[in-house]
């Protein structure tokens, strides 16, 4: 028998389809499963959504869902009732307006014969405390150095806003007369030395140095008319603010509110 002679197989051309079919079988699962950890679960995002509303609303007992817990992944829970965030804020500033009232009043005492005879001014704003001192009750004319009188006063000042953690802002003012001398060559000098002497003191008797700063304002923003001698003594002046926290939250109220919740 005669031997058939040797032929090669011809090429497939057609065999990329099956590494091409095995690709896009792991693309269709790689989708499948980034959509499952993509996808919300529904009660979850409930619960969360219900508790944050809840916190912000001033009262009420917070029930999300009356579904009995079934184990399953959409199952709704009842969570507790936490202190409403509005409220606590509330609170807080209720406690520092009441802290400046307290102020008020231990100031009027230990400064009542200065303002009995008109030369202090104490008031609460929404600020927090304005303590008005005319230049004659602390210095001599054109002087910044207090007088013996007026140390022992603001002394007893600073024993009253010691305990508290609150800034404290000493501003200057004078009248709009000139002034002219070596030591204080216009009013800006002077007014500031007055601040500054005024702060001084209050470090000096028991006031954290970080809690004050000390302004120069010279003859500006008068509260009287400087074309009369009368104005001009109330607009040389010193005047001392306690001021309220802006943000009544500080970080360890922030974590009692959370340890009530």
């Amino acid at each position: 028998m005669a031997r058939r002679p040797y032929q090669e197989e011809p090429d497939n051309h057609e065999r990329w389809l099956v590494s091409y079919a095995d690709f896009i079988t792991l693309l269709f699962a790689f989708f499948v499963v980034m959509y499952a950890i993509s996808s919300i679960n529904e009660g979850k995002y409930k619960v969360l959504s219900s508790a944050i509303l809840n916190a912000f609303r001033p009262v009420g007992d917070l029930s999300i869902g009356a579904t009995p817990p079934t184990g399953g992944a959409n199952t709704m829970i009842q969570v507790p009732r936490p202190k409403p965030v509005a409220q606590a804020i509330k609170d807080l500033k209720a406690k520092e307006q009441a802290k400046m009232t307290g102020l008020v009043t231990d100031l009027n005492k230990v400064l009542r014969p200065l303002v009995t005879g008109g030369q202090v001014q104490i008031s609460q704003t929404e600020q927090g405390v304005a303590i008005q001192i005319k230049d004659s009750a602390l210095f001599q004319t054109g002087q910044a150095t207090p007088s013996p009188q007026s140390v022992t006063v603001l002394a007893q000042v600073a024993k009253v806003l010691s305990p508290v953690d609150n800034p404290i802002r000493v501003e200057g003012f004078s009248d709009n007369v000139p002034i002219r001398t070596t030591t204080y060559p216009s009013n800006w000098e002077l007014s500031a030395a007055r601040a500054g002497s005024v702060v001084r003191l209050f470090q000096e008797n028991g006031i954290v140095a970080q809690r004050l700063v000390a302004i120069g304002r010279a003859e500006n923003l008068p509260i009287a008319d400087n074309a009369q001698s009368e104005g001009r003594a109330q607009n040389r002046r010193v005047a001392i603010s306690v001021l309220t926290h802006k943000d009544p939250i500080t970080t360890r109220d922030a974590s009692e509110i959370m340890a009530d919740q």
